[in-house]
């Protein structure tokens, strides 16, 4: 199977370099990998332009993160896509390997894992490790999800359920899982290891508004998709990142 990797950046100039080497040392050998890129202007494209494995390059101006992950979901020609952002990495060269294994041993159409929070600028420092731990359906209502950079899934699951929304401003991902784990009712198998490091920040977590507002976006992502969560599925998937920092 062909695997596609598609990281969207933005001034990025600091960190892309880990994301392309950690792509470019896989050991599987059917993988493009695309960068879809907003303009920018401190010289992440230079940094792209040295690794010769990049198979499409775009650097434009879009309408932000899932507009630039929906131009790569129409650009990538795999049968299995996944998203990794210009401030995160593999963990390892065997895991495009390992995840194509798991996808064609469990003949799920979705492969997920885990995720390490590392400080930014001391990447050595891990803040939160993410265990997302075995697929239940009936766990979404209790908060849970994936972590998107650590979601793979086949393409025709994308044809069949469609891009991300870019209504939404912080919670698109959340809201395409849940399209296509609970509306559509896509199985899914998990890795049990960490698959992905990503730099601790992010839009949502940048400030308490930000926070509620993903929180209220949360909400209207089972709204949008005529799902009925429970009163308190959107208060329980913050208190599920508790543990998260303890447990690391």
């Amino acid at each position: 199977m062909k695997v596609s990797v598609i990281t969207t950046s933005y001034n990025s100039g600091h960190t892309i370099k880990d994301t392309l080497m950690s792509v470019a040392t896989q050991d599987y050998a059917n993988i493009e990998h695309l960068i879809i890129d907003g303009g920018s202007k401190d010289g992440t494209m230079q940094v792209v332009s040295k690794f010769d494995h990049v198979s499409v390059a775009v650097s434009e101006k879009d309408g932000g993160i899932f507009h630039a992950m929906n131009k790569g979901l129409q650009l990538c020609t795999g049968d299995v896509i996944c998203f990794l952002n210009s401030d995160d990495w593999y963990i390892s060269p065997h895991l495009i390997s390992s995840v194509v294994n798991s996808l064609q041993r469990s003949h799920c159409n979705v492969a997920y894992g885990d995720l390490q929070y590392v400080q930014q600028y001391n990447p050595e420092r891990i803040v939160r490790t993410w265990k997302s731990g075995r697929f239940r359906r009936k766990n979404l209502y209790y908060g849970w999800m994936p972590p998107h950079p650590a979601f793979f899934a086949k393409k025709e699951v994308y044809e069949e359920v469609g891009f991300f929304n870019t209504e939404l401003t912080s919670a698109a991902d959340y809201e395409l899982m849940l399209r296509i784990l609970l509306k559509h009712e896509h199985d899914a198998c998990y890795i049990p290891e960490v698959l992905v490091k990503m730099r601790l920040g992010g839009y949502s977590n940048a400030s308490l508004k930000n926070r509620l507002r993903a929180n209220q976006e949360d909400h209207q992502a089972w709204v949008m998709n005529d799902l009925k969560p429970m009163i308190f599925t959107r208060y329980l998937k913050p208190i599920r990142k508790i543990p998260q920092f303890l447990f690391r």
